[in-house]
């Protein structure tokens, strides 16, 4: 049987997910909560396989509540649920150590299979914050690659991406072809490409071509 604590600020709202849950076979529902704080002392007291925790509410919000009885009980399974898809809640609630995050939007057997998947130690994330964070780290790796480039090699850069040859960019920089070329080797390295044609589309890619 896996034991579930609910922590939310909105009594319907447990009990909505509280008379469905209750009804499963595998899945009991041993306490409620309806603010963070009351949840941490809760989840110390009960050691729920599960607790379903919202984000926002009064006293302690849902992530300082995670943070809290992770805190004092790291093997503590934690599933956020939640209205909210802004960075300044998932990647907050992700960091503070919750296994996973669902929006209320969620069916009342998303939310018990979400339990189940946890329970077993997977991580269950909505598609739109999977998403979200794919996003983030697809932007982070980008924004690594060209700020490694230093001020001379973003001009070179854009030139090559303008289409200008060696020679060219020589002449409009004031500087050698020997110059020139060793920048374009450092392009390539740092931006990891193989030829101009893939770091041109890199740098349309990420705008840095006015």
């Amino acid at each position: 049987m896996i034991k579930v604590l609910l922590v939310d600020d909105h009594e319907m709202v447990r009990l909505g997910v509280s008379s469905y849950l209750e009804i499963q076979e595998d899945i009991q529902v041993v306490g409620e909560a309806s603010n963070g704080l009351m949840g941490y002392h809760l989840a110390l007291e009960l050691r729920p396989d599960i607790i379903l925790m919202d984000l926002v509410m009064d006293t302690m919000d849902g992530i300082e509540a995670t943070q809290k009885i992770l805190a004092e009980w790291p093997q503590a399974k934690i599933i956020i649920v939640t209205s909210f898809l802004d960075d300044e809640k998932v990647y907050p609630a992700l960091e503070a150590g919750a296994i996973s995050y669902i929006l209320k939007t969620s069916s009342a057997q998303e939310i018990a299979s979400a339990i189940r998947s946890t329970y077993q130690g997977e991580s269950v994330m909505q598609e739109e914050v999977t998403q979200k964070i794919l996003d983030r780290d697809l932007e982070e790796s980008q924004y690594q690659l060209h700020d490694d480039l230093t001020s001379r090699e973003r001009e070179v850069l854009e030139l090559v991406a303008k289409g200008y040859s060696n020679q060219a960019i020589a002449d409009e920089l004031f500087i050698t072809l020997k110059t020139v070329k060793t920048h374009v080797s450092n392009i390539l390295s740092k931006l990891e490409v193989d030829d101009r044609t893939q770091a041109t589309i890199y740098a349309f890619q990420h705008r840095l071509v006015d």
